[in-house]
């Protein structure tokens, strides 16, 4: 392989394909933070529109360092993962200005190794090369390798990094694996770097799909009515920590808990089912009337909390 025929062919390819998207081309740096961070396990297509939102209300990290928790988590209801906008607004009130190399950034609270090179080579021009699950499913294809170990997806990366375009280069590689270097149905003839691909003949194998574990668990929820809404608390723990919901018990006896709790004989209204990472809830949903209560619409809502809303108020 000679890197530089490989580089040339994948940066012209980038530079002519690359999509339209807002943060594309911007030296900001808390812009570009931001899209990083909303691209964690959000899909482009769905990531764009609370981008918007997001600098509407928090247009500098400044911004967003002086607004409380409670108002940032409103306005990230409905990208999930809720941790990362907590880690944002630590990370905001901990400094106004972004530093301007990968070993600072890494120092801050929320900032892992990929997040830190996108931010430090796309804004800085620092050559260090970062490494998504997109970065990774294309080399391990140009390896064929079926399962890389995460220091040997960062040694490969390292070597192929242009060092004299780091930012477009890392922005290459990722552009080819959300477009091209797919997952499921990837499309190898239109790969730039097709030539120098030792998995294409077999790339459904590179890299082996990792097994996710999904563990199930029972929980009810109890929607206590008042007059004009519903009786919410605040949601603790590392998922939902932040935000408010619906009481709720998981475990044997759940039910009779929350009556107890609450002093109230509830009804059942159905259940849902809702997927976290590795956790998947059954939840049966039950109502009380209530005296005190508040809109749900005014505070910051887990994607669980509003289909258990939606059951018992439709």
């Amino acid at each position: 392989m000679r890197p530089d025929e490989l580089r040339g062919a994948l940066l012209g390819w980038y530079r002519a394909h690359a999509r339209d998207l807002p943060w594309r081309g911007d030296a900001n740096p808390y812009r570009v933070l931001l899209s990083e961070v909303l691209l964690q396990q959000t899909r482009v297509d769905q990531a764009i529109p609370y981008y918007h939102r997001f600098l509407q209300n928090f247009p500098t990290l400044e911004a967003l360092g002086r607004a409380d928790l409670e108002s940032v988590l409103k306005v990230w209801q409905g990208v999930g993962y809720y941790a990362r906008a907590r880690n944002l607004h630590k990370l905001a009130q901990t400094t106004p200005e972004l530093p301007h190399t990968y070993a600072e950034l890494l120092r801050l609270p929320g900032i892992g190794p990929y997040t830190a090179a996108a931010v430090a080579s796309i804004v800085f021009g620092e050559s260090v090369a970062a490494v998504d699950g997109n970065v990774r499913r294309v080399v391990a294809r140009l390896e064929a390798k079926s399962n890389p170990t995460p220091s040997e997806v960062q040694s490969k990366a390292d070597q192929l990094l242009a060092p004299d375009a780091p930012g477009d280069w890392n922005q290459a590689m990722m552009e080819l694996g959300a477009t091209v270097c797919v997952p499921k149905r990837p499309r190898c003839p239109d790969c730039p770097i097709n030539a120098w691909c030792q998995g294409k003949a077999q790339p459904h194998l590179f890299p082996s799909p990792k097994a996710r574990k999904q563990t199930s668990v029972e929980a009810v929820a109890l929607v206590l009515v008042g007059e004009g809404g519903v009786h919410l608390e605040p949601r603790v723990g590392s998922v939902l920590g932040g935000l408010w919901g619906v009481p709720m018990e998981e475990g044997e006896g759940a039910l009779e808990r929350l009556q107890a709790r609450f002093g109230v004989e509830a009804r059942y209204l159905g259940e849902i089912l809702h997927a976290f990472t590795h956790r998947r809830l059954r939840v049966r949903v039950y109502q009380a009337p209530w005296a005190a209560a508040e809109i749900p619409a005014e505070r910051p809502l887990s994607r669980l909390d509003q289909k258990i809303l939606a059951l018992a108020l439709p």
